[in-house]
């Protein structure tokens, strides 16, 4: 039976190419498998797939009872198909905190390692493998670290991924700064999305103090682009919690130049948390919060009310 090799909804960089790398060293190691996406890939992780001359995978809408799978970039039940307990999981590979919720058939293999991107992780368990592989597999790793450090600006980025992005470029004769920007230019370029689709681009859903929370965060090297839509964005965020059973939508726009993020702040909840949380005063609908760029290590556990 084929592995499916998947990462999270609304795929960024890293759960769009992790899940086409890993399926790349199942296959290369003697275990059928194939990458599949739960969405479509957002402006960045598309021209990625452009960049080095991959397909994307399969868009799937869930999985059937005994498919074979290997979750990757996150262990979080709300980011994967309804049923996903049903199927057989052989492996987690992630970067963030456990969540709990998933249930296998039998002992299976986790790796989850306190760094910036599953790429990195996954370098770490190809050991000499990775040297047999393609071009286009070792670019979308070398990518996805990219992405998901924004070029070694977040707080999440440890030594050990800046050394394996570096030795992936060094083998590619890459220049990270070039291929950065000319993916943070792809991420910026929005204009063809909704205000829903935004708001549902790189989303997340937690609970927090009693309340579900869509945390969304829009990574951009243009935020005037975004910001200039904040009034439709803002009028679009109850309809789109309401689709989607949460209380809240939370809109954080960071721009990777400047290294902040700007919060929406569309109603007195999101005042209130937002000021209970970093320790703000918002005195109208955004607020700047400078240094904030990581949801996985300054926003989600600052969150309170």
């Amino acid at each position: 039976m084929t592995t499916l090799v998947f990462g999270h909804k609304s795929p960024d960089t890293d759960s769009t190419g992790s899940p086409i790398a890993w399926a790349w060293y199942l296959n290369a190691t003697g275990t059928p498998a194939r990458a599949a996406l739960l969405g479509e890939p957002n402006t960045e992780a598309a021209f990625v797939l452009r960049h080095w001359g991959l397909e994307k995978p399969e868009i799937i809408a869930g999985v059937a009872k005994g498919d074979k799978v290997v979750i990757v970039d996150t262990n979080n039940p709300a980011e994967l198909p309804d049923g996903i307990n049903a199927a057989d999981i052989t492996a987690i590979i992630d970067h963030h905190k456990l969540v709990g919720g998933l249930e296998t058939k039998g002992p299976i293999d986790i790796t989850i390692r306190p760094l910036a991107c599953t790429a990195t992780i996954m370098a770490d368990l190809m050991g000499t493998t990775l040297a047999e592989a393609p071009r286009g597999i070792k670019g979308a790793m070398l990518s996805c670290i990219v992405s998901d450090t924004l070029e070694f600006r977040s707080p999440t980025t440890t030594a050990h991924d800046r050394a394996v992005a570096e030795r992936l470029a060094a083998d590619l004769d890459v220049n990270i700064p070039e291929l950065a920007a000319a993916m943070f230019e792809a991420k910026s370029d929005v204009s063809a999305f909704s205000d829903a689709a935004l708001l549902r681009m790189d989303s997340k859903e937690y609970t927090v103090a009693g309340k579900e929370l869509r945390v969304s965060v829009l990574e951009t090297t243009a935020p005037k682009v975004i910001l200039d839509r904040k009034d439709s964005l803002m009028a679009s965020m109850a309809e789109v919690a309401r689709e989607d059973g949460a209380d809240q939508v939370l809109l954080f726009v960071v721009d990777i130049l400047r290294e902040e993020a700007t919060l929406l702040v569309p109603n007195d909840l999101v005042k209130r948390m937002a000021e209970a949380s970093f320790g703000c005063v918002v005195t109208g609908d955004t607020v700047v919060l400078p240094g904030v760029m990581s949801r996985k290590k300054q926003i989600i556990p600052a969150l309170t009310l």
